[in-house]
């Protein structure tokens, strides 16, 4: 089993500022689940710093092969396999990876058990 988690959407799942400093909010969330992981883990960008991009530990951080809107879902759709853990609160994301086996966690319920675990 693989988790995936839909970035932006973790990160929207919580209004704290973020959109003034999405490089930032990308790279909290990414230290976040590096200090957390004790299995592997894959974190999909839309877009986002190159230096983020890859394998640190159990966490591999890819980013969109495309720009644009749901990139990053297609993305995760595609990667997914029966098994998997997918986050996200996107419905439709939700629906596609649920049809291909893969359990579906909410951004917001992800995003407290990483809080819970610091």
């Amino acid at each position: 089993m693989r988790l995936y988690v839909d970035a932006m959407n973790v990160i929207g799942s919580r209004p704290d500022g973020w959109w003034r400093d999405r490089e930032g909010a990308m790279r909290r969330l990414v230290d976040e689940i590096r200090a957390w992981a004790q299995d592997e883990v894959t974190v999909v960008l839309d877009a986002g710093p190159d230096d983020l991009i890859g394998t640190v530990g159990q966490v591999t951080v890819v980013r969109a092969a495309r720009r644009g809107r749901d990139a990053a879902d297609d993305e995760i759709a595609a990667l997914a396999q029966p098994g998997d853990h997918v986050v996200t609160s996107d419905a439709t994301l939700a629906a596609r990876v649920r049809a291909n086996g893969a359990t579906v966690e909410g951004a917001g319920t992800f995003r407290r058990r990483l809080e819970s675990s610091r």
